[in-house]
């Protein structure tokens, strides 16, 4: 039996609530995203959300929305997936890419505050991997922050949910992260200006007047997803942390560094990353053989399809970590597998 990498968490609850849906015949954005958006704001405590269709058309959005347009800079990570850069494009401002810490995984501030200029008109600073970034220094340099929370839904910085620092968070829901609805996203902030805003762009059809739009709705079936994801959002929570125990105390002495945690963060462990020496592409194979599908946490660093150079700690992320799988379906035979394979492969 293959264990993959990512599996969403669904049982009867989900079916139900989308059924329920299905049978009302009002299946578009209505009362449930509704419903959605103020739950998840209040979790957070942001002011308001805007549901959107997924984290990328939440980013373009929150862009949109601060007024970010041609030739202004956003400075982002490169080690992260390509929807930022994507996001960024698609405003036609320029990305400036900058390295991550070496101790996080994270967006450097020393990096980030060295590339600040006179263009720079947004942050995108991610809590990677559900680990919260050091998010009050990038507040501190006075210019607007998108805290991007697509893998960090619950987690706390300095015992206050991330996703509530910034002037836009942006969240996703899709098919393997904290919460699922298949697909979607979520930009929420405390600015009315912003989230109507957002709103008036998020839905294109019947308005007084035209401007460009975009159909980014989310459907009350995704919410209904959602809405049953995030009664269950603790338990997730609780139940990763779980793993990550049985992890820690069981990889004490394998060949490579497990993930750090310290004081001032509560990380969700969207995943469970943990640095190799070398033989990336050789552990990678050989963990496969055994059934169990371990991958590079980031597939390619953004820098690396531009040719770019100088973002050293970004490049010894890409070649040593290793994302174990984590995540609540786990059985405990599973995860019994998982550390018996780990232990073989990875044993000083």
């Amino acid at each position: 039996m293959l264990i993959p990498h990512s599996c969403p968490s669904l049982d009867k609850k989900e079916i139900k609530k989308v059924t329920e849906v299905i049978t009302s015949g009002e299946i578009a954005q209505g009362k449930l995203v509704k419903k959605f958006e103020e739950k998840i704001a209040e979790f957070i405590g942001a002011k308001g959300g805007v549901a959107t269709s997924s984290g990328t058309t939440a980013l373009h959005l929150a862009l949109l929305s601060m007024g970010v347009k041609k030739n202004d800079e956003v400075l982002l990570p490169s080690y992260v997936c390509t929807a930022p850069l994507n996001a960024i494009n698609y405003v036609g401002a320029k990305p400036v890419l900058c390295d991550i810490n070496d101790y996080n995984y994270n967006l450097s501030f020393e990096e980030t505050k060295r590339k600040v200029t006179k263009r720079t008109k947004a942050i995108i600073v991610p809590h990677l991997f559900g680990f919260p970034a050091e998010i009050d220094k990038f507040l501190n340099l006075g210019i607007p922050i998108i805290e991007d929370c697509a893998q960090a839904l619950g987690a706390k910085y300095k015992s206050k949910m991330v996703g509530g620092f910034g002037n836009i968070s942006i969240f996703s829901f899709y098919a393997t992260k904290m919460l699922t609805c298949g697909e979607g996203g979520m930009l929420l902030s405390n600015s009315e200006k912003i989230l109507r805003i957002a709103r008036d762009l998020r839905d294109y059809d019947e308005k007084e007047d035209y401007s460009i739009r975009y159909n980014y709705k989310m459907t009350d079936l995704q919410a209904a997803l959602g809405l049953g994801q995030l009664d269950k959002l603790s338990f997730f929570i609780r139940r990763r942390k779980e793993i990550v125990r049985k992890y820690n105390f069981a990889f004490q002495k394998c060949n490579f560094k497990l993930p750090l945690v310290s004081k001032e963060i509560e990380p969700v462990f969207y995943r469970y990353v943990v640095k190799t020496k070398n033989n990336l592409k050789k552990y990678l194979v050989s963990l496969k053989k055994r059934r169990i599908v371990c991958r590079r946490p980031i597939y390619k660093p953004l820098h690396q399809y531009f040719q770019l150079r100088g973002l050293p700690n970004t490049e010894k992320a890409w070649a040593t970590a290793l994302s174990i799988p984590i995540y609540p379906a786990l059985r405990e035979s599973e995860i019994k597998k998982i550390i018996s394979v780990i232990l073989e492969v990875f044993e000083k």
